[in-house]
């Protein structure tokens, strides 16, 4: 019995012994196993909780859908997606946007491709509206899709989040450079780096044309 006892006791450190440099390499026994599926906690889904769109996207694809879902706040994991507004069938008009948003007070998303065919844009945490001044929370963000998904989040050095006049749509602020400034007719656009995000150029260059525009409410 003592006999049976010392292997029982010395095998888990022979195994650790053989499989250092290699782990994973060798089958392990059942018992060991067993152990293992008792104690492990229980399996991440490979890809997140897909968003349910009421509407279709012109400018996003599911994989770009996906990539962005991991990055909204977790109360918004699994929301709905809901299309407010779009250039293709609402018109290249930022008051006819705000007209669109009335009556939405969620977080809303705002994407656009420009007429080099890149994709950027920002995570509004509250509708997109007529303001006198700056709002939002540090939940907002920027984002583009050149040449991969990058996310830029709150830096905390201001809160010159959102602010939506007559005549242009202003993202983030640092001594009158906007990390995303979109004109009345949303066709022409800026992106410079600012403080507020400590973002790149969204797009291949600080001044695009917009092709399309989306505006997402997430319930």
């Amino acid at each position: 019995m003592k006999g049976l006892r010392w292997r029982y006791t010395r095998l888990p450190s022979q195994v650790e012994d053989a499989l250092s440099g290699e782990e994973g390499k060798e089958e392990k026994g059942e018992e060991e196993k067993e152990e293992e599926a008792a104690s492990a906690p229980a399996p991440v889904p490979e890809d997140p909780v897909e968003p349910q769109l009421a509407g279709a996207s012109q400018v996003l694809g599911a994989s770009e859908i996906r990539q962005l879902s991991l990055h909204l706040p977790p109360r918004l994991t699994g929301r709905s997606w809901s299309l407010a507004f779009c250039t293709s069938r609402d018109g290249f008009s930022l008051r006819s946007l705000y007209r669109q948003m009335e009556g939405h007070s969620g977080p809303a998303l705002l994407v656009l491709r420009d007429q080099d065919g890149q994709m950027f844009g920002a995570f509004s945490s509250s509708a997109i509206r007529l303001s006198k001044g700056f709002y939002g929370t540090g939940e907002t963000f920027l984002f583009s899709f050149y040449p991969q998904l990058k996310v830029f989040k709150w830096t905390g050095r201001n809160s010159f989040f959102v602010k939506g006049d007559l005549d242009s749509l202003m993202m983030g602020c640092d001594s009158g450079h906007f990390g995303l400034w979109l004109d009345g007719d949303l066709y022409h656009g800026v992106s410079h780096p600012c403080a507020t995000f400590n973002n790149e150029v969204l797009a291949r260059q600080e001044q695009f044309c917009i092709k399309e525009l989306e505006a997402w409410v997430l319930s």
